[in-house]
């Protein structure tokens, strides 16, 4: 009874063009954007009527997501021309606009390079050592991570609602300090509830052995996902498929 719906769903979009193409914009947005899997079947069981109530419930409202997108071309508009600006004016200033542009444009490596121009002995302020440390983060470069994180979090502990000190015991995990890395992380997920902090602290207690306790931090990403509102859920996705992902590898184990 289930096959036969799907397939007069399927058949049901054949017929016409214009209900094809509605299905398709579903189907490759449901790829794209993974939401919950109960709306594949409503997709494939309702045909175009079920690709529609999909695309006006989860792809409308992600346009204001698409919007953010159309930043990038002005952008690297203006990463062209500051790369031609400090070819003459080599500032520090032009450099650190430039990395945070490269940065916005997840080209970490450049954005470090050009944060290491901008950094000189006079600098006082830790947003650039704080996005090179993000970076460097990104790069997999975290024995560097921590010079510049521990730079940040000793000046302002709760910078960038406290992910800074949330990366920084992530990059301890990583650098062969899990003492530290478990007592920063203690004192980090008291305070704050961003899933990227609670999910590189459930990946240091499944690589230190401590299943459960793995588990339990995993699922903690999840059960946010009930309360949230739809523009926050949309952009927790990622948060949510690494959690998901996480708790399978540990059942496999």
């Amino acid at each position: 009874m289930l096959y036969c719906s799907t397939r007069m769903g399927i058949f049901s979009a054949l017929l016409n063009p214009y209900s094809f193409l509605l299905v398709a914009l579903a189907i490759i947005h449901f790829i794209r954007r993974r939401p919950d899997t109960y709306w594949l079947y409503i997709i494939l069981f309702l045909g175009p009527l079920g690709a529609a109530i999909y695309l006006v419930v989860e792809a409308l409202p992600d346009l204001g997501l698409l919007r953010q997108s159309f930043k990038v071309f002005p952008r690297r508009k203006r990463i062209h021309e500051l790369e031609a600006a400090v070819l003459d004016n080599p500032s520090a200033g032009n450099y650190e606009e430039l990395a945070d542009l490269y940065m916005e444009d997840g080209n970490f490596a450049k954005a470090r390079a050009c944060y290491d121009r901008a950094i000189s002995s006079r600098t006082d302020s830790p947003d650039p050592f704080y996005r090179r440390g993000v970076c460097e983060v990104q790069l997999g470069d975290f024995n560097a991570a921590v010079t510049d994180l521990e730079r940040v979090v000793q000046k302002e502990p709760g910078y960038d609602f406290h992910r800074a000190r949330g990366l920084l015991a992530h990059a301890y995990a990583n650098t062969g300090q899990p003492a530290k890395a478990d007592e920063l992380f203690q004192q980090v997920t008291v305070i704050s509830t961003l899933s990227e902090t609670y999910y590189n602290y459930a990946t240091f207690l499944a690589a230190q052995g401590r299943t459960a306790e793995a588990r339990e931090w995993a699922q903690k990403i999840l059960a946010k996902k009930p309360t949230m509102p739809g523009y926050l859920r949309r952009r927790e996705r990622p948060w949510f498929r690494k959690a998901n992902g996480l708790l399978l590898r540990l059942r496999a184990s």
